[in-house]
């Protein structure tokens, strides 16, 4: 079985679904020494085998894949109606309708069944953690499982269900928080504090992740005990990520300055840049996911389409402003010249 300590360069690409992870942005991070990741989030789990296929063509390294737990919904109906007449005009503006919340475990048991039969090297989940069963057969199939925990609690929870090692992920990342409970209070500690109480409760492998985007913020996280670090936003803007042309805009434009946990985009706390979207919706939006990305789903998409950065998601991590353009190669060698 793939071991974390075996990477040449002990950087993972975080999955990030919705577009920037490919199989050309995974493939080049393996080739490069570090792990590409997959992300099976919003893919059937057809499309999911072939990305796999896809990735294996252009290297014969190890990578991962990436799946989200589904969950029970919080979502309240009369809280997501009124969520859907508030984002009417937008919808108007945009020449769209808000989508149509619905049921949705995102092809949760036919996606296991590819990582059963296609066997990645590391499997990895996010907004909860699969159960004990599941976490044997993939180890009985020589897949790694790594579990994103955001609190002692939570990776607990995973080391009980058989998780042989973590994703820790700090307050400061980008995109979806990998929290189990997305009604959950903001975390209190910082990566580093985070990190020191889970490394003091297992001997388990510990990936650091959050807000590391620069060669220093990777040298410190691995000086602190992590056996490698996962950096999403640092790829963001790779040759080879399958980023939207508005993101990229966005991320280089001075316009935007800060960025904002909220749950306006998709129902679940996610960290992206402020922008209009963010300052008219988010002090209303419900709780609710997948239903609230559903209902938003069809507004940032014509948003996207126009080019209007103000008008969909633009997830970043705190520390965007520190990222480069760039083969996923050389961001890969960035990242990792301060490793001693």
């Amino acid at each position: 079985m793939f071991e974390l300590r075996s990477l040449r360069v002990p950087v993972v690409q975080a999955p990030m679904a919705g577009g920037p992870s490919t199989p050309e942005l995974a493939g080049a991070v393996s080739n490069a020494g570090g792990l590409g990741f997959l992300a099976a989030g919003y893919r059937s789990a057809e499309a999911l085998a072939e990305q796999i296929h896809h990735t294996r063509l252009i290297t014969g390294q190890p990578f991962g894949v990436n799946l989200f737990v589904p969950q029970p919904s919080v979502a309240a109906p009369a809280a997501l109606a009124a969520y859907a007449a508030e984002l009417a005009p937008d919808a108007r503006r945009l020449g769209v309708e808000p989508g149509t919340p619905h049921p949705d475990d995102d092809d949760w048991a036919a996606k296991l069944d590819v990582l059963f039969e296609l066997r990645p090297a590391v499997a990895s989940f996010t907004f909860g953690t699969p159960d004990a069963e599941t976490v044997a057969r993939l180890g009985d199939a020589d897949v790694l499982v790594l579990v994103t925990v955001t609190s002692l609690a939570e990776a607990k929870a995973a080391l009980a269900a058989g998780a042989p090692a973590l994703v820790v992920q700090g307050p400061l990342a980008g995109g979806h928080r990998g929290t189990f409970d997305p009604a959950a209070p903001p975390p209190a500690d910082d990566l580093e504090t985070l990190f020191g109480r889970i490394r003091h409760h297992t001997d388990a492998p510990l990936v650091a992740a959050g807000g590391l985007t620069t060669p220093a913020a990777v040298a410190r996280a691995l000086a602190h005990g992590a056996v490698a670090v996962q950096a999403g936003t640092a790829f963001l803007l790779a040759t080879e990520a399958g980023t939207s042309a508005v993101q990229r805009q966005a991320l280089v434009a001075p316009g935007f300055t800060e960025t904002i946990v909220t749950h306006a985009f998709s129902g679940r706390p996610a960290r992206a840049l402020v922008n209009d979207f963010v300052r008219r919706h988010d002090a209303t939006a419900p709780l609710g996911y997948p239903e609230v990305n559903q209902l938003t789903g069809p507004l940032r998409a014509a948003a996207g389409a126009a080019g209007d950065p103000d008008g969909t998601n633009v997830w970043a991590g705190a520390a965007w402003r520190d990222i480069r353009s760039g083969t996923a190669a050389e961001i890969v060698r960035h990242l990792a010249k301060e490793i001693e």
